[in-house]
């Protein structure tokens, strides 16, 4: 269970988040949708333990974000907005490297599921930065769930992927998302749809819905992008 308690974010006197509150249990995956500057990203910062909030609390699978860090980062995969990503090593290498960090005991095995699980095979020969946007994206989703996390952040994980690209990945992320928390950030209504069975909808660092998808588009069925712009119009 991904729990976010009152969750409130406060920049000097500017407040990203202001009493942020939710719950996600595994087999979920939800859109967290919002306008640039709505607080997305800040939050998934806190729920990944890279920044601290200024009220409220967190527990991913039962571990705090406060007293239990390192457990909630096991817990996790991260895939954040700017991939941050070793450009002058190749994929197999840079995939061994992460799975060393978590410790995984036959690396080599587990790195052959990810590389087809993503479809980074025909990319094997070239360094990371030789890559297109699309592949690092990939790379990027192989690594955050290398360590066969409960829970996965995502960040926009469907950037610069072409038409055929696009659907891997969701495929990739809806099958993993059987059995694991997902919350996943975009700005492409068509991927809420697509992939996501809730949204939240966050404006000026509150939510202003948390439904499921047809919830939210109700008995009218409009599209998730009208009544996106409904909610967040100032």
């Amino acid at each position: 269970m991904l729990v976010v308690n009152n969750i409130s974010k406060l920049y000097g006197q500017q407040r990203a988040l202001d009493g942020v509150s939710f719950s996600i249990k595994p087999g979920e995956i939800v859109g967290l949708l919002g306008p640039n500057g709505a607080g997305k990203s800040t939050l998934m910062k806190i729920i990944t333990c890279f920044i601290p909030p200024s009220d409220g609390e967190v527990t991913v699978c039962g571990h705090s974000i406060f007293d239990e860090p390192q457990q909630v980062c096991r817990c996790i995969g991260y895939l954040p907005e700017h991939n941050p990503l070793y450009t002058d090593m190749y994929i197999p290498e840079f995939l061994r490297f992460t799975a060393d960090i978590y410790g995984i005991k036959d690396s080599k095995k587990r790195v052959d599921e990810m590389i087809e699980l993503t479809g980074l095979a025909p990319e094997l020969g070239k360094k990371i930065g030789a890559l297109s946007k699309g592949f690092r994206q990939r790379v990027g989703l192989a690594q955050a769930m290398i360590h066969d996390p409960q829970v996965l952040i995502l960040d926009e994980p469907t950037t610069g992927l072409d038409p055929n690209q696009l659907e891997e990945i969701r495929k990739v992320i809806r099958n993993a998302g059987k059995h694991k928390i997902i919350l996943l950030s975009t700005h492409i209504m068509q991927e809420v749809e697509a992939m996501c069975s809730r949204a939240i909808i966050i404006n000026h660092g509150q939510i202003v819905a948390d439904n499921s998808i047809e919830e939210l588009k109700g008995k009218s069925h409009e599209s998730i992008e009208h009544i996106f712009q409904k909610l967040t119009k100032d």
